[in-house]
């Protein structure tokens, strides 16, 4: 699948900032409840909130409702497609041509 420039800002977005990066961290151990990242990374629920919403919008991490509730985990869709795009546009062109000649 073909990622548009827009979502691929979209999932860097997301882990350029040092509190989801620490979230991300915490979910390598498997799901967790919002309730024990909280206490984890001791912030405000409303900030919290605010960067699930972007690990959530960029496919790295899953949120699932159970009651009242929030669960996250790691995406590994989500991350392979992150580690797919981030080799594509590391690709060294096997040309050799120089772009100025």
């Amino acid at each position: 699948m073909e990622l548009t420039n827009k979502q691929i800002t979209v999932i860097f977005k997301a882990l350029c900032d040092e509190n989801r990066v620490q979230i991300f961290r915490l979910l390598q151990n498997g799901e967790k409840c919002a309730c024990k990242l909280l206490e984890a990374m001791q912030c405000t629920q409303p900030t919290l909130s605010h960067h699930m919403k972007i690990l959530c919008d960029s496919g790295l991490v899953n949120g699932r409702k159970e009651g009242k509730w929030m669960y996250y985990s790691i995406s590994a869709e989500g991350t392979e497609a992150a580690v797919n795009v981030l080799r594509e546009l590391t690709k060294v062109s096997e040309s050799g041509e120089c772009c100025c000649t």
